[in-house]
């Protein structure tokens, strides 16, 4: 399990999102060699009450090499049923960030970790290279003089929230910090990222109440926030009694949202109401068209097409094999469009669609074959490639459409070996008659995105501005 699957366990299991800070500072006559034990007596009286535990590692470095020891053996030593989340902020690029992740995850066998998002993706991308491995990065913090930066307003919105909808774009693996004891920071970023998971520090000692904390930044289903308290549990007489003294009222604040209790702060309740009301596809459509943009495959210019017509935007989804994490993404995107679909087997169609369908067949779990265009004329002389039965039901697939030209043919093909085919699934629909083509040949048609939808995303994130929007939409409206 990823590291949020494992978190999620614990609150099914434990009905805590709970994280303890690990964060030891050295009293007179301590060694460094008795921080084990202090981390030890922490760890085993609050692991029934801990989702997960957060060591500062700024804390283990300050005592040399023999604190980095000391913060491996912790490490190893903690359960994996409360998963590692190394609190680092590290912030570069290149092999400089590529050594930075390796000696998070690998050296130090941490399960997350804390980034600073102020270098953008290329700061982030090395520490998702590894697989189950998350990062939180920083979005709105905790310290009083945070605001100098994080409150500057771009386009009406404060700074912190741009920062939050923009990192959590670059995948599912990454969470937010959000101060805990900042409700309407929480309930603010909440609204923009109704999906992620929020690092939540600032509980207790600085001043946050976990319950409020919940009821700001929680997701619709309860999930999606860390409470974090450190000093409050780990320099408790009894650590175990404060945790779960933390957890009990997490869950009061659950059970009074359930039934309608008034705990909630009156000005979070509109915006963290308004974050649950956003669909939770928004975020991979922001996924997607980030991805799109930067790997070529959806340019914005002045382009001439095969038609000799000039268009203001052109679309090449050949592009998309370049990225993983974009092919990925996209893949998921078709697995939401053929959700509700009754299919045995996907059929890509050449030679676009091909590479999609593939990704699309390993993450929904359902084979592919594929139509000859054109049927070739030597060999098996075969029509349709891959193994099928006549009578099953096929959902093709293609990266976009525009009128419906290549999918009758694939259409045609595929009906002729006996196959039933009723769905087309596509990432982007361009115009009105691939549609209307569809139709013609009973053929449901479900895209991800019209191509106006890309127009408005595009805008809301300063990629384009409004006079090229509405150029957009107009020769997209013609076509």
């Amino acid at each position: 399990m990823n590291f949020f699957e494992v978190v999620t366990t614990a609150w099914q299991k434990k009905g805590s999102l709970l994280c303890v800070g690990l964060d030891p500072q050295l009293s007179a006559g301590q060694t460094t060699a008795s921080l084990f034990d202090w981390a030890r007596r922490i760890i085993d009286e609050t692991l029934p009450f801990t989702a997960c535990y957060k060591p500062n590692i700024a804390f283990y470095e300050a005592l040399g090499p023999e604190g980095l020891a000391v913060l491996k053996r912790i490490i190893d030593y903690i359960p994996a049923e409360a998963p590692v989340l190394l609190d680092a902020k590290r912030c570069d690029i290149g092999n400089t960030a590529e050594a930075y992740a390796k000696a998070c995850f690998e050296s130090l066998g941490a399960a997350a970790v804390t980034l600073s998002p102020y270098m953008g993706r290329d700061a982030v991308d090395p520490f998702l290279a590894y697989a189950g491995k998350a990062v939180f990065v920083l979005a709105r913090t905790s310290n009083p003089r945070a605001g100098v930066f994080q409150d500057i307003l771009v386009d009406g919105q404060p700074l912190y929230c741009r920062v939050a909808a923009e990192a959590a774009s670059w995948s599912d693996r990454v969470g937010l910090v959000v101060a805990g004891n900042d409700e309407r920071g929480l309930a603010a970023v909440r609204q923009v990222t109704p999906q992620a998971w929020f690092l939540a520090p600032g509980i207790g000692a600085q001043g946050g109440d976990i319950g409020r904390a919940w009821l700001a930044g929680a997701r619709a289903d309860g999930l999606g926030i860390l409470p974090v308290v450190a000093r409050a549990v780990a320099g408790a007489e009894r650590p175990g009694v404060a945790a779960a003294g933390f957890v009990e009222a997490l869950q009061r604040a659950r059970d009074g949202a359930r039934h309608g209790g008034s705990a909630r702060d009156d000005a979070a309740v509109p915006l963290a109401s308004a974050a649950v009301s956003q669909k939770p596809v928004d975020a991979l459509k922001r996924r997607v068209l980030r991805g799109l943009v930067e790997t070529g495959c959806f340019k914005t210019g002045s382009f001439t097409l095969k038609s000799g017509k000039i268009s203001p935007f052109y679309v090449d989804l050949r592009r998309v094999i370049a990225s993983p994490a974009l092919l990925d993404a996209v893949a998921e995107a078709y697995a939401y469009v053929c959700r509700d679909f009754k299919f045995d087997r996907i059929a890509g169609i050449p030679a676009a669609a091909l590479p999609l369908a593939t990704a699309v067949s390993l993450k929904i779990g359902k084979p592919m074959i594929w139509p000859r265009m054109p049927v070739k004329d030597h060999g098996s002389g075969v029509r349709v490639e891959g193994v099928f039965v006549k009578g099953e039901r096929v959902l093709l697939l293609d990266d976009l459409i525009t009128t419906g030209a290549s999918k009758l043919e694939a259409i045609e093909i595929l009906r002729a070996e006996g196959l039933v085919v009723e769905d087309l699934a596509v990432l982007i629909e361009r115009g009105k008659q691939g549609r209307k083509d569809m139709a013609a040949q009973q053929v449901r048609l479900a895209a991800f995105f019209h191509v106006r939808e890309l127009f408005a995303l595009l805008e809301n994130l300063g990629l384009i501005d409004g006079t090229a929007r509405q150029s957009m939409e107009a020769y997209a409206d013609a076509e």
